[in-house]
């Protein structure tokens, strides 16, 4: 299973691990909140092990304010023109078809979109470039308003629904399933009995033919279930990481690289995933 970016072909036959860089005003322990120290945290996670950089300008924890597209450049370009230098795929996460046409001369090779491309002239520019892959997530609302009053009829049919319409109409426009990752969407626009249901059942998106790119990494989900707060989350966060990884998810989108690779050292040791063969000592 291989995932067609700009300038890498992504071997998916084993889970990997996207570290996040986030530049935003509300950033720590994940980027920070200038170019300097999220350059820095690039290095690092690439350092730790990650395979793929994930660098975004919006903050999307709920309530959110959104940034305009300019306000948004000015936050990732400067990350963006270090991160490519580093030998390893960058994927920006945005929903504006002005940042998704910078980051793209740039060379950048994923659009990673909350928004699955449903900003009017996003799907436009990812369609016009030659091979960049692109991400395209589920989610009921937006960040503002998105966890007010999360509803479903059966959450997993209708997430599977939406990133099986979305994902159609990007092939529509002449992009190559190779070139297409979808996520499920966890915390955006869900409540906690949500997210369970969709990681006990996500091998039910399986059969929509794409790999699964997931995002669980210190959501409120988790605290609610270990009642630890968000700074306090590591444990947590590998484990359900191990548990998308168990339910088919090839990409783990994660803040703590090295241990999540760690853990994924250990689990493919044992030989019990089903894309694992025993390590030989």
């Amino acid at each position: 299973m291989i995932w067609q970016t700009a300038r890498f072909a992504i071997d998916l036959g084993r889970p990997r691990v996207m570290g996040i860089v986030n530049v935003t005003p509300d950033s720590f322990s994940d980027g920070g909140r200038d170019a300097d120290a999220a350059r820095a945290h690039c290095d690092t996670l690439v350092a730790q092990g990650a395979d793929i950089l994930d660098i975004g300008g919006e903050s999307t924890r709920p309530g959110s304010p959104r940034p305009t597209p300019d306000e948004e450049l000015a936050r990732v370009l400067p990350v963006l023109r270090h991160a490519v230098t580093l030998g390893v795929p960058i994927s920006v996460d945005t929903s504006q078809p002005k940042v998704i046409e910078a980051a793209l001369a740039l060379g950048v090779d994923i659009i990673n979109d909350v928004r699955a491309l449903r900003v009017p002239g996003a799907a436009e520019r990812v369609a016009a470039h030659a091979g960049c892959g692109v991400c395209l997530m589920h989610m009921q609302g937006e960040p503002e308003n998105m966890q007010l009053a999360p509803a479903y009829g059966d959450v997993v049919a209708e997430v599977a629904q939406f990133l099986a319409g979305c994902a159609d109409g990007l092939r529509q426009r002449g992009v190559a399933a190779s070139r297409i990752v979808l996520d499920p969407g966890y915390g955006f626009g869900k409540t906690v009995a949500h997210n369970l249901q969709l990681i006990r059942q996500q091998e039910a998106l399986l059969p929509l033919g794409y790999p699964l790119l997931v995002g669980l990494s210190r959501k409120s989900t988790l605290g609610t279930v270990t009642g630890r707060p968000v700074g306090d989350r590591l444990i947590p966060s590998v484990a359900a990481a191990l548990a998308a990884a168990e339910r088919g998810a090839r990409v783990l989108r994660v803040h703590d690289v090295a241990e999540t690779v760690d853990a994924l050292k250990v689990w493919a040791a044992t030989g019990l995933p089903r894309w694992a063969e025993p390590t030989k000592i």
